[in-house]
C-alpha cells in the first residue's frame, strides 16, 4: 500500500507544529520529515529532533546533489526536506508529513500532484502577533522587527491558501487537532479504503467541513482581518495595535 505524502503548510507562529505533534499522538503510521536549515537553533532545540541544522556549505552542496525534495530560503536562512525521509516513510509502508513553507509546498506540488495539502490559519492578526511574542519570549529573543517581517510575510502566505486543499483555522487547539486527524482517516479511506475505527460517518464530514471549496464561510472574517478581502486598512490596525496584547 503505498503512502500518503501530506504537506501542512502554515505562517509562522500558526502553531502547525502543535498541531502535528498532537496527530502524531493520536495517530499511527505517519512519519514526519525533519527538514533541513542553515539556521541557527533556538532555545531548546536540539539537531535531528526540530531540524538538522548545517552550514550553507553543505545545503548547497546536498542540494546540487539533487538530495532535496525540495528547499527555499526563507528569511535569510535555507530550508529543505531529503528525498530519502519519504523513501523511508514508503519503504515502512507509512504516510508522510511535510512542515513546509508555501514556496516548497508548491514545489513538491509539481513533482507529486496527488499530495494532499492543507493550510493552517491563525484566526485574526492580533493572536498572530500575541504567538509569535509569546514564542520570542520563551526563547529568550525578542525582536521587534523580526515580529513584524513575519507578520507582513503571513498576509502574503495566506493569499496563497487556494492552492490547498484542506483549510484549517487553528482558533481553538483540540478542535484543530481533531479537524487535521479526521482529514488523515478520511485520505486513508478515500484512496487506500482503510477502514475508520470509530464513528466514520462524523469523521467523513469533519473532513470534508475542512476542504476549502466548503470553508469560504469560515474563512471570510480571516482574510478580511488580515486585508486579503475587504478593507485592506484593517489589517496595519491589526497589525500595528499593540495595547491589549499583555
Amino acid at each position: 500500500m503505498a503512502g500518503i505524502l501530506f504537506i501542512i503548510s502554515a505562517p509562522s507562529g500558526s502553531g502547525k507544529s502543535t498541531l502535528v505533534s498532537e496527530l502524531r499522538k493520536q495517530v499511527g503510521g505517519i512519519d514526519f520529515a525533519i527538514s533541513w536549515t542553515t539556521r541557527a537553533p533556538r532555545g531548546s532545540e536540539m539537531d535531528g529532533r526540530e531540524y538538522h541544522f548545517t552550514t550553507r556549505e553543505e545545503f548547497q552542496s546536498m542540494a546540487e546533489a539533487g538530495m532535496f525534495l525540495e528547499y527555499a530560503e526563507v528569511f535569510g536562512n535555507y530550508y529543505g526536506t531529503a528525498r530519502l525521509s519519504y523513501d523511508d516513510a514508503l519503504a515502512a509502508g507509512h504516510d508522510l508529513m511535510l512542515d513546509i513553507d508555501v514556496q516548497g509546498a508548491a514545489q513538491v506540488r509539481a513533482k507529486m500532484p496527488e499530495a494532499v495539502c492543507i493550510f493552517v490559519m491563525p484566526p485574526n492578526p492580533k493572536v498572530l502577533r500575541t504567538r509569535l511574542r509569546n514564542r520570542s519570549r520563551a526563547e529568550g529573543v525578542m525582536n521587534e522587527s523580526e515580529l513584524y517581517r513575519r507578520l507582513s510575510e503571513a498576509s502574503r502566505e495566506i493569499e496563497k491558501y487556494r492552492e490547498y486543499g484542506y483549510i484549517l483555522i487553528n482558533d481553538v487547539l483540540d478542535r484543530a487537532v481533531a479537524q487535521l486527524e479526521a482529514i488523515v482517516l478520511a485520505e486513508r479511506f478515500y484512496r487506500n479504503g482503510e477502514p475508520i475505527p470509530f464513528r466514520s460517518r462524523r469523521t467523513l464530514e469533519v473532513a470534508a467541513a475542512c476542504l476549502q471549496t466548503n470553508s469560504q464561510e469560515r474563512l471570510k472574517p480571516v482574510l478580511e482581518a488580515f486585508g486579503i478581502e475587504g478593507d485592506p486598512s484593517r489589517q496595519q490596525l491589526l497589525f500595528g495595535g499593540d495595547a491589549d496584547d499583555d
